[in-house]
């Protein structure tokens, strides 16, 4: 399951919704930014904290969960 090691969960980091590398990025907005039309150019531009994989792990985690298939997560540090 390619790139999901980025995608961590912590109670008291964006309210335990799924997030990058622990940090304050939750998934739904990197999905929010891609939805409104961004390209992954455009918000690496805009957020260099982000890196391409951590748009890949996102898209890769959608779509597990529309599939319906299991997502373990590792809860950040």
């Amino acid at each position: 399951m390619q790139y999901l090691d980025r995608i961590t969960l912590h109670p008291e980091i964006c309210h335990g919704k799924p997030c990058l590398r622990g940090m304050r990025w939750p998934v739904e907005v990197i999905l929010d930014l891609l939805s409104s039309g961004m390209s992954v150019t455009e918000i690496l531009e805009d957020f260099p904290e982000l890196t391409k994989e951590d748009i890949w792990a996102s898209l890769n985690y959608a779509k597990l969960l529309v599939s319906g298939t299991s997502v373990v997560f590792k809860q950040a540090a």
